[in-house]
């Protein structure tokens, strides 16, 4: 387990969800990053890049590959290659992990729905200590061509770029959901044709990346 360090961070969670209905995902992983300002993109918020010591990206309804109908998302992938170029460390989540690769060259694509726990094969790396294979899966577009810089940290049967990391900047996403737990079961199965399977909810420790990305936002600091 990553032990917490004791400097203070300027934490903005950037909420990108255009469906009312399914803010759930945006309000759980918030609540990961309890300190945090929470800015709504989609509404015309914008973090002030001079205040931040970190940015994480929610994930959202919206499809990457729809910028033309929501100009917004164009202005959230010039927003990620600010941040790379600020290096202000960055955690890109489902939607965020496909807008980061995108907003670098990358290409996103529509490859159907897959939604359960899933093993993934994760690399040695800090975002990741302490963090079992397990994770929640819940995407129906995936990254398909990597972004420019990106590399592959983390890999699943169904999604070849599970998670990714820029080689020389803070920057780090996922596609899997680390904010989701045991607590949103009857809304999965809901909304979604959720096959959890052999697998457990008591499997998953994957909420731990949040401890460790402030972690990594302490020490680019320091």
């Amino acid at each position: 387990m990553t032990t917490p360090t004791t400097v203070a961070s300027d934490l903005f969670v950037v909420r990108s969800e255009v469906d009312a209905d399914c803010e759930y995902h945006c309000d759980a992983l918030a609540a990961g990053f309890p300190t945090a300002e929470e800015v709504d993109f989609v509404a015309g918020e914008r973090v002030p890049l001079d205040e931040a010591d970190g940015v994480v990206l929610t994930g959202s309804t919206a499809a990457v590959y729809e910028a033309d109908r929501r100009p917004w998302i164009a202005e959230q992938e010039s927003f990620v290659r600010e941040l790379v170029d600020r290096e202000i460390p960055t955690l890109g989540v489902c939607f965020g992990h496909q807008v980061a690769n995108s907003a670098l060259g990358g290409t996103v694509e529509r490859v159907g729905t897959t939604a359960g726990l899933v093993e993934a094969t994760l690399a040695d790396d800090p975002l990741f200590e302490g963090v079992e294979p397990i994770v929640v899966s819940l995407h129906g577009d995936a990254v398909t061509e990597l972004g420019d810089g990106m590399e592959v940290i983390a890999s699943a049967d169904h999604a070849s770029a599970f998670g990714t990391r820029h080689r020389t900047a803070p920057l780090w996403t996922v596609q899997f959901h680390p904010e989701i737990d045991a607590s949103h079961r009857d809304r999965l199965a809901e909304d979604f044709d959720w096959e959890p399977g052999r697998r457990s909810f008591e499997d998953v420790t994957a909420g731990q990346i949040f401890e460790n990305f402030r972690a990594l936002v302490s020490r680019a600091e320091a």
